[in-house]
C-alpha cells in the first residue's frame, strides 16, 4: 500500500486515495463540489434519483468519509436516495479548514448550508460518531428524523487503557499491523476487521492531525432535537460507546431508548450495514 503513493507528494496522498476509490466504484452516483462558508465540500449522490420517500443524509464520523464507506452506501442506496458528504477537517475531499472556536455550532451551520443546496424538503439525517453531534446540531427546521449510530455529543467518550495504548503506537508509527490491532479493538470481536479501513486509517495516521470527539452538548441545544422523530443505537461491543454507558444519556436527553445493535463494535455501518438500514426503515415508517 505505502508504495502505491511513494512519489506522490503528502497532500496530495488521502485526495488521491478518495478519487480512486469513487472512480473504481460499481455503484453508479453522482459527484460535485459545493460552497459553503466552511468551505468547498464533496457531495456524493445515489440511489432513486424519483423515489418518494425522503432523502437519507449521511454525515460520517472521525476519520471517516465517503470514500471509506462505500459498501454500506451501497446497502443504504438499495432503498433510498441518498446524500452523503465529506466533513469539512476530516480526512477527504472536502476542505481541509477546521473551526477555530464554537467548533459545534460552526458544523451545525455547515450541515444547514448544505442541506439548503442538496436536498428539496426536510432529509432524514444518519450521523455516526462525530457525524451524530453534528446531526443533533443541525437546525431542526431541516431535519425530518435523526438516525444516530454510536454518536458523540451525549456523553464522554469512554477510552480504556488498551485502547489509548494501541491509539498512540498506531499515531506514532503507522503500519498496517498497528491499525489492524486499532480497528481490532472498534470491530466487533464477531466480525472480521475491514481491509479496506485498514488501508485507510494507515492513511490516516500517516498523512492526517486526527481530531477529539466533541464535548456533550449543551441540554438546550439537546431539547431541540426532541421536535422530530429519533432513533439511537450502538453496538453491543462498542468500545467508546458501550449500552450501559450510552443508554441513559439517550433516555434523558432525547427521550427514547437506544437500541442496541447486536454482534457490533463502534464501527457498526461495516460490521452490519443490513442492521442500521433496517433503523433507517424503522424511522422512515414513523414519517
Amino acid at each position: 500500500m505505502g508504495s502505491a503513493y511513494i512519489n506522490i507528494p503528502s497532500g496530495e496522498v488521502i485526495g488521491l486515495w478518495c478519487t480512486e476509490q469513487l472512480q473504481e466504484w460499481n455503484i453508479a452516483h453522482r459527484r460535485w463540489t459545493i460552497t459553503t462558508s466552511a468551505g468547498p465540500t464533496r457531495v456524493v449522490a445515489l440511489g432513486h434519483e424519483h423515489e418518494s420517500g425522503p432523502t437519507v443524509v449521511v454525515v460520517p464520523g472521525t476519520n471517516m468519509n465517503t470514500a471509506a464507506s462505500l459498501p454500506f452506501l451501497a446497502e443504504l442506496a438499495a432503498r433510498y436516495r441518498v446524500i452523503a458528504m465529506d466533513v469539512p477537517g476530516q480526512p477527504g475531499l472536502s476542505t481541509s479548514q477546521r473551526p477555530r472556536r464554537d467548533r459545534m455550532a460552526w458544523y451545525g451551520r455547515w450541515l444547514g448550508e448544505v442541506l439548503e443546496q442538496t436536498v428539496p424538503e426536510t432529509a432524514v439525517l444518519l450521523g455516526h460518531s462525530l457525524g451524530g453531534a453534528i446531526a443533533l446540531v443541525c437546525p431542526p427546521e431541516q431535519v425530518a428524523g435523526r438516525v444516530l449510530v454510536a454518536p458523540a455529543g451525549l456523553v464522554r467518550l469512554k477510552v480504556p487503557p488498551r485502547l489509548l495504548a494501541a491509539t498512540l503506537a498506531w499515531l506514532a508509527a503507522p503500519s498496517p499491523d498497528r491499525t489492524h490491532r486499532l480497528l481490532r479493538l472498534m470491530t466487533s470481536p464477531e466480525q472480521p476487521v475491514s481491509p479496506h479501513l485498514v488501508e485507510w486509517m494507515t492513511l490516516v495516521a500517516r498523512y492526517c492531525r486526527t481530531t477529539l470527539a466533541p464535548a456533550p452538548l449543551a441540554h438546550t441545544l439537546l431539547d431541540r432535537c426532541r421536535s422530530a422523530p429519533c432513533v439511537v443505537a450502538t453496538g453491543s461491543h462498542d468500545i467508546f460507546l458501550p449500552p450501559g454507558h450510552l443508554g441513559p444519556a439517550v433516555r434523558d436527553l432525547l427521550g427514547t431508548e437506544l437500541r442496541v445493535l447486536e454482534g457490533c463494535g463502534h464501527l457498526a455501518l461495516d460490521d452490519d450495514p443490513a442492521g442500521v438500514v433496517a433503523l433507517v426503515d424503522d424511522l422512515t415508517g414513523r414519517l
